[in-house]
């Protein structure tokens, strides 16, 4: 009962967090069902495949009212992303648990790092259009992000963005290239590469991978903000659903009780997370969020290098 009950608990705050950022879910749901509710570690990152479905598929269709789901170009990235979702899945069974856990761990740590990156960029961003609009300083740190009239999370992705890696990338038009002399753009191998690195992660790691979708739809094709993470819930649906079919008759087993249990917590926090993106500021989100997958972080290496 204890255990059922903590489930509930925490599949709740991982919900409201893949709700409000549309990431994050399966990030923190492997830590969680290994350390805290001791499920062996490949039927942890199972696990967490149905987790973040069931979630991404509650909380898609309040971004899709709000009109911030891009269906062709999250149609497409996800199906490029099948290909390593499938390998990412298929290979995931082989690996050692503990070389399992540490690389995850790392990957945490990473992923912390690069929305630290995000979030301060972020804040930079809304004080600079604060200041544009003639808002002051204090009304600006104050005031909640309004619902349809956010200048930063409603405008499309800057000429040139500085990516997680620093490299300076020049946007082109927001979608993608569909035509033999649209194929030569840049933005292709880019899309490409990130799609294919999103299914493998997904599948690997039994993470959704939202935390690379949203920055990948944002940098390659110049969606704003709020789009990109209404977007990443479609391609969250998809890939997750690719790995769990891909890991059909391999040696891995599920907890259903414990893992549905969860999955209903996570999918109430879904519902409750979507409409609290429109009540927080976004740099103020991705900061909390970082921070949180950086303890998530040391949690999960201390334990698995030192336990």
């Amino acid at each position: 009962m204890e255990l059922a009950l903590l489930a509930i608990g925490v599949g709740l705050g991982v919900g409201i967090v893949v709700g409000a950022l549309g990431a994050g879910g399966g990030i923190l749901a492997v830590p969680v069902l290994v350390f805290l509710l001791g499920m062996p570690t490949h039927s942890a990152t199972a696990s967490s495949l149905i987790i973040v479905l069931i979630t991404a598929l509650v909380s898609l269709p309040h971004h899709a009212r709000h009109g911030n789901v891009e269906w062709k170009n999250g149609l497409v990235f996800a199906g490029v992303s099948v290909v390593g979702a499938v390998v990412g899945s298929r290979l995931s069974a082989l690996v050692p648990a503990p070389v399992l856990l540490t690389l995850f761990g790392v990957m945490l740590v990473g992923v912390a790092i690069a929305m630290l990156r995000r979030a301060l960029r972020t804040r930079r961003d809304e004080r600079a259009e604060a200041i544009a609009h003639g808002t002051p300083a204090e009304l600006e740190a104050e005031e909640p992000v309004a619902v349809h009239d956010d200048p930063v999370l409603d405008q499309p992705g800057p000429d040139t963005v500085e990516s997680a890696d620093g490299i300076q990338r020049h946007h082109g038009e927001p979608e993608l290239p569909t035509t033999p002399a649209a194929s030569a753009s840049p933005r292709l191998p880019l899309v490409i590469a990130a799609a294919t690195l999103t299914g493998f992660l997904t599948g690997f790691f039994g993470v959704g991978g939202g935390f690379i979708v949203v920055p990948m739809l944002v940098i390659a094709l110049g969606l704003a903000m709020r789009r990109a993470s209404g977007t990443s819930l479609l391609v969250m649906v998809i890939a997750t659903a690719t790995s769990l079919l891909a890991r059909l008759g391999t040696d891995v087993h599920v907890d259903w009780t414990i893992t549905l249990i969860f999955a209903a917590g996570s999918a109430v926090g879904g519902i409750l997370g979507g409409p609290l993106s429109t009540k927080a500021r976004p740099s103020t989100l991705t900061l909390l969020f970082s921070v949180l997958l950086g303890g998530v972080a040391a949690v999960t290496l201390a334990q698995t290098l030192l336990g």
